[in-house]
């Protein structure tokens, strides 16, 4: 068991995220998830927003959430999904699976989150096929040295993480996603809100491929 509990953020998030949904990312979830195809495992489910938006071509999706609140909320939700959902305890940084078992992986606002993203990345090396893709929608750092960055790196080092459930917002996760093994395809970087400067406003959203035959 994971054992993971952020009662407050959760409570939060669960209202906001209708919120961001309703604002836009809805359409960057769609997006993710645009011509995915069999199993996938998707690694911070949280409360199940990205569950309406796996087309049919998805054969089954593995919700890998370990805050008990969230993970409730999207065992919930699982029902109403247009593919069959199955809601698990787990860790990105152990992820409740075998090798190759997947034939792609999706991640959306989780990246930014996670304590190790390195042993994140891993894991969901490990457990996808050759070939296998990751789908990805996340903060990330701002893409030029500036006052963003700036603040960035000041909210990252103080009252962000506390607030948000352990969110950096000045990771460079594309980066950390090429040294992880994988090649990024496609790639999309913009603020949302388009106008914000918050710290967390600088995002990606993209998908990348492990190579066909694994090095070992």
């Amino acid at each position: 068991m994971a054992a993971v509990s952020h009662p407050v953020f959760a409570r939060v998030y669960e209202r906001l995220s209708v919120a961001m949904d309703r604002a836009g990312t809805a359409a960057f979830r769609r997006d993710l998830a645009a011509g995915l195809t069999g199993r996938v495992i998707e690694v911070g489910a949280g409360n199940g927003r990205m569950f309406a938006h796996y087309p049919p071509t998805v054969t089954e999706v593995v919700a890998v959430e370990p805050e008990r609140r969230l993970r409730a909320a999207a065992i919930r939700a699982a029902p109403a999904a247009p593919v069959p959902v199955t809601v698990v305890d787990g860790l990105a940084e152990a992820l409740p699976a075998g090798e190759g078992e997947f034939d792609a992986a999706v991640v959306a606002l989780v990246l930014c989150t996670v304590p190790d993203q390195a042993a994140a990345l891993a894991e969901i090396r490990r457990v996808l096929r050759p070939g296998g893709q990751l789908r990805f929608f996340e903060h990330v750092a701002a893409e030029e040295p500036g006052r963003l960055r700036r603040f960035q790196r000041l909210s990252d080092a103080t009252v962000w993480p506390r607030l948000f459930a352990g969110c950096h917002t000045g990771r460079d996760t594309t980066a950390a996603i090429r040294t992880a093994g994988f090649a990024i395809d496609e790639l999309r970087r913009f603020r949302f809100p388009a106008t914000s400067s918050s710290p967390s406003s600088p995002c990606v959203l993209g998908q990348a491929t492990l190579p066909e035959q694994r090095l070992h």
